[in-house]
Parts: structure tokens; sequence; C-alpha cells
């Protein structure tokens, strides 16, 4: 399997990307090194749902601050992703990588000494900042490193599987940690995962960057995107405590869309190497899979944090019973993901991403008929099956398609902006969501009851997940079909006429149709 783009597919490229030194690691321990990392990531995504309650009663949150835990870390880890991705470009993989790490551990050991609720949120941001370098960069080095199309089909197939487990795993890490330990825990687990990926990353991985021009990073955009998402998630979170005519929610949601569109002008316009280039979302396959990916992750991110509420707080699991709970979840995300990785190039992405969207919103709709004392096998075991193992059918054909038919010196842009839309999906879906559930209840305590009130708010957002699911269904429709072998092809406004789009695009999983 040939690491090295200095052979006949960078030559072909226009030698876009180029290694530097002479480190040299082999192809499993580059991929274990790139799941490993993605594995921390998306475990700090999940593995807090299980131990918000101790968080709550040991800081004090109330039901709304309690999300900032959550979103905190989703908001700068959607609002730096593509500076991340266009950094590992511009500036090495190897270093970004390390840089992430170091920045990801270290707010990781901040956090578990938070004293009060700022003190937390703060790191839980730090790490979500931490996360941005880092997980594009994971994608990144697979993309460079594995360009056969089948090999890459598989490779992607274990990090996928691995970063699936990753955000499922988390409840059943979080709940031994929690009701073992501490919540604390949860933070510092990740010190030696951390510690030991940075020194092997050190010792082995080779640096590769593209070459050529290399403009600054685009830190303006990305301050002004993690602003505007930041603002449009507190104005829907706050419409729960003071309404959606307060001066204070409009304000949010008003700043929202100003600096929402600002920064549309600012990359559209002013920006000499833009964070989000405008131009990418002229190909179909780009804007198809992450608008899928916004939706699906919409639907599915809330799941789990309504679910873990679900049932410590009304069926009375404790955290380890709870994480216990998820572990079909996991099974079942790993499973689809691999499925996905040996049908996608038989089948093409269209009619994996189909089914398992339809799988994962016929489960949310079975979620909505949960009950006070509704039994885990009757009614739990198998809608969070179908969830699961639609959303892991779901994960490799999108960070496929997302990461085909672009210019290899884009490849971390691209991986930036699909893991940007799966966590703006998140952070919205969840504020909405919570914003949903949490109106409900309180409307309806009165009259049934605090646990049939908590379920009968959680069962709406199911319900409401399940629409947004169907929506993400029909927009995998648009996702290119397979196409037959065609002439290279020059993105537009890339510039180097005549260079090559990234090897992916030779499996003809997506076109770069307009």
């Amino acid at each position: 399997m040939a690491t090295d783009l200095e052979g006949a597919d960078a030559r072909a490229a226009g030698a876009s990307v180029t290694k530097v030194g002479t480190r040299h690691a082999p192809d499993w321990l580059v991929l274990t090194l790139a799941c490993v990392a993605q594995f921390m990531v998306l475990l700090d995504v999940s593995i807090v749902n299980v131990a918000l309650p101790a968080m709550k009663a040991s800081l004090g949150f109330s039901e709304s601050g309690l999300q900032w835990v959550l979103n905190a870390y989703t908001l700068t880890f959607a609002g730096f992703l593509l500076l991340g991705g266009r950094t590992a470009d511009l500036l090495g993989r190897r270093r970004i990588f390390l840089v992430g790490l170091a920045v990801f551990t270290g707010a990781s050991l901040l956090g578990g000494f938070a004293q009060d609720q700022a003190w937390l949120i703060t790191a839980r941001a730090a790490q979500g900042v931490g996360g941005a370098i880092l997980s594009p960069t994971t994608l990144t080095i697979l993309t460079t490193t594995f360009t056969e199309p089948r090999a890459r089909s598989r490779a992607m197939g274990i990090w996928s599987a691995v970063a699936g487990a990753g955000g499922a795993a988390g409840a059943l890490l979080g709940g031994v940690l929690t009701e073992e330990l501490s919540w604390r825990w949860i933070l510092f687990i990740n010190i030696p995962i951390g510690v030991a990926a940075m020194l092997l990353g050190w010792a082995y991985l080779q640096e590769s960057r593209a070459v050529g021009d290399q403009p600054p990073p685009d830190v303006p955009g990305a301050v002004l995107v993690t602003a505007g998402l930041s603002s449009l998630v507190l104005g829907v979170v706050r419409s729960t405590s003071v309404g959606w005519g307060s001066w204070e929610t409009v304000a949010a949601l008003g700043g929202a869309v100003v600096l929402l569109a600002a920064f549309l002008v600012f990359e559209a316009k002013i920006a000499k190497a833009p964070l989000m280039p405008l131009r990418m979302f002229r190909h179909r396959s780009i804007w198809s899979s992450n608008l899928t990916m916004f939706l699906l992750s919409g639907a599915l991110f809330a799941m789990w944090f309504f679910v873990s509420l679900y049932l410590q707080q009304v069926r009375g699991y404790t955290p380890i019973g709870t994480g216990l709970a998820f572990i079909p979840q996991t099974l079942a995300i790993i499973f689809g993901a691999q499925l996905s990785s040996r049908l996608l190039v038989r089948l093409g992405p269209r009619p994996i991403l189909v089914v398992g969207a339809l799988f994962s919103a016929g489960g949310l709709l079975w979620f909505g008929q949960l009950g006070v004392s509704t039994g885990y096998w009757s009614a739990f075991f198998v809608p969070s099956v179908l969830i699961a193992l639609g959303l892991g059918l779901c994960f490799t054909p999108l960070a496929f398609v997302a990461t085909s038919g672009v210019l290899p010196q884009e490849a971390g842009l691209a991986s930036g902006l699909v893991n940007t839309s799966r966590q703006i999906g998140g952070a919205v879906g969840l504020a909405a969501l919570a914003t949903v559930a949490t109106s409900r209840m309180a409307g309806t305590v009165a009259h049934i009851g605090p646990l049939a009130a908590a379920t009968s708010g959680y069962t709406l957002a199911f319900r409401i997940s399940a629409l947004i699911a169907l929506v993400s269904a029909l927009a995998a429709v648009l996702v290119p079909k397979p196409v037959s072998p065609g002439p290279p092809v020059s993105p537009a406004g890339a510039g180097g006429g005549g260079a090559r789009v990234a090897p992916a695009l030779e499996l003809n999983l997506s076109s770069p149709a307009r």
C-alpha cells in the first residue's frame, strides 16, 4: 500500500501534496492513531450525557444551563472545524495533529478540576477547539495515506466504526466512571490516551502539507461563524425561560442573523483564503452530503441526551445501568459502518444513505411511544438498535462522498466542512428539541405530574426528530449516482488548470455534478 504521494498519484495531481522528513509509519499505525484521536473527540460528545445529573448536583446547573455543558463543546467544535482542516493542509498534518491533541488533552485536565459552572463550560469550549483541530486532521491523514479506492473505503469504514463506537460507548464508560469514581473522571480519562497518542504521533508520523502559496488561515471567518452559531443557540435556549418575544431572545437571534450574514459576505468578498470557499458548493456531491449530514445530526444528536435523562430521571436507572442500556447501540453502529464500507463500492452511496436514514427515522418514531413504565426489552431495545444501525450505515458514505471530487490540497477543508455540518446540525437540533421538550414539560407538569410530564416532553422531541430524519432521507436522494469513468476534472476556481481531482473520484461515487 503506497503512502508516499511523491509517486504516480502525486505527479498526476500536479504534486499538490508533499511529504516532509524521513519518518514513515506503517499503514496500520497511521490508521490506529487516526482512529484513537477520532475516538477521543467523539467520545467526549457523548460521555458527558450520563454524567449530566451528577454535574447538575455538583455545580448547581439549572435544566436550561445544563445544555451548555454539551453545546459549549459542540459550538466551538463546529465553528473551528473548517479552520482546523485548512490549517492542517497549510501548516502540516502531523504538526496540527499534535497541536490538536495537546489542546484537547490540556482542556480535559482543566475541566476535570472545574469548581464552578463557568470554569467547566470554558474548559468544554477549549476541548471543542482542540477537537476541531484534531478531527478533520485525522480524516485528512487517512485520505492522503490511503489513495487506492478500495483500501481507502476499508480504512474509512474502520475509522467510521471507531468514530461511531466513540459516540455510543461514551454512555457506558461515562456511567462506570461517574458511578464508581466521579463525573470528573470522564474528563481525566482523556489524559493518558492523549499523551500516548502524542508520543506515538511525534515519533512515527511523517509530515505532509499542501505545496505552493500558503495564505494565512481565515481566523476572522472562524470567529464570525462561531459567534453566529453561539448566538443562534443562545436565542433558542433562552426562549424557554423568557419567551420568543423577549428582547433577549430577539437580540440573540437577530445577532445570529447579522453575524452569519457577515460570515458569508466575508467569505465571498473579503477573505483572501476563505475558510469556506462558497465555490465548493457548486459540486452536487459536496452540498448534498453536507445537507444530509446536517439534517441527520439534527435528528440524532439530541437522542442520547434525552434517552440518558429518560432512563435515569424517569425510569430510575443508575449511571452504569444507563451505560449498559447503550451497548446494543454501540454494536449496531460498528456493524452498520462495516457493512456500509463493504457495500459502498458495489451500490454507491445513495441507497445506503436512504436506507440508513429511514432506519433511524423508524426507531425515533418508535421512541416517541415510550411511557413512564415502559420496559427495556418491550419498547426500548429494538428502536435503539434501529437508530444506531441507521447512523452506522450513513457514516462511511457521507465521509466518502463529502471528501471526494476535491483537490488533494483541499482535502482537509472538505473533511472539516462535513464535520462542521454534523456539529452545527447537532448543536442546533439539541437546542431546538430541548426547548420543545422543556416547554411541553412546563405546560403539563401541573396536570400529570413530573415523571409523566418529562416523558411527554422527551417523546415529543423524539417524534420531531423522526420527522427530521425522514427529511434527511429525502436529502440523501440528491446525492449523485455512480457514473462511468470520465476525463479528469478541474473544479471551477481551483486553479492549476489540468490538475486532477483527488484519487477518491476515480471510484466514481460522487461526480462533480453541479
